[in-house]
């Protein structure tokens, strides 16, 4: 498995950002093979992890056509930096906590 850590500084959101930041996690997760996706926002900055079973799934969402345009979007409007890392996940439970 493998995980994507999207890290950003906020320019200025809008509502376009959010149907976009939607459609963008939809269409991964459908098409792509995302398993799992979660984004935080606090302050200025934005935190998005996504979960692969693959590189090559990774390799695929990134030559997107739709989502480049939304890259794109990001870097003119949405954001005033980012970072990308792909790790391996070499670990990883759960556990759950019911009483």
């Amino acid at each position: 498995m493998f995980a994507v850590i999207f890290r950003a500084r906020i320019k200025q959101l809008d509502e376009e950002y959010a149907a976009t930041a939607e459609a963008m996690r939809q269409r991964a997760m459908a098409e792509f093979g995302c398993v799992e996706f979660a984004a935080w926002t606090e302050g200025d900055s934005e935190v998005a992890i996504s979960y692969w079973n693959s590189e090559e799934d990774i390799l695929a969402w990134r030559r997107d056509p739709a989502h480049k345009q939304a890259q794109q979007l990001g870097a003119e409007r949405w954001y005033s930096a980012y970072s990308v890392e792909v790790v391996k996940v070499t670990r990883r439970y759960e556990k759950s906590l019911h009483q």
